[in-house]
């Protein structure tokens, strides 16, 4: 069998160095994580990261969608021939359902990246505790 090599008091010294570089790192990064931000800020960090682009492009046709949806309601509205009334009517229930489904898209990226944040709290509440008992 080996036997257990002896660490130098050298060695333990940097070991304890470590240890509290990374308690004091790792409590500052659960302190980070440890209140929930306001939903502005959750959803204002949507647009920002790796995936920031494809918010920013989903926002802007959601919003095209929704003005040409209102232009298409109110042509529907004031024009005397239903048949092209009924065409505008149904261009912008369209365009409706198309916003509506674009806004949902966007809130599973909003809750996954809240679910995702709760994820990083508890590994650094599992780091805490195995840190604290090894």
């Amino acid at each position: 069998m080996n036997e257990p090599t002896r660490k130098t008091r050298e060695q333990n010294d940097i070991d304890d160095l470590i240890q509290q570089a990374l308690s004091s790192e790792d409590q500052t990064l659960l302190n980070d994580f440890d209140h929930e931000p306001g939903y502005f800020n959750q959803a204002f960090a949507m647009f920002s990261g790796r995936l920031g682009w494809v918010m920013w492009l989903v926002g802007i046709v959601q919003l095209l969608f929704g003005i040409t949806a209102i232009y298409a309601l109110v042509q529907a509205f004031s024009i005397d021939q239903t048949l092209i009334a009924l065409r505008w009517g149904l261009a912008a229930v369209v365009l409706v359902q198309l916003t509506v489904f674009l806004r949902g898209f966007m809130g599973t990226h909003f809750e996954a990246n809240r679910v995702l944040r709760e994820v990083k709290r508890l590994e650094l509440r599992m780091i805490q505790q195995q840190a604290g008992q090894g």
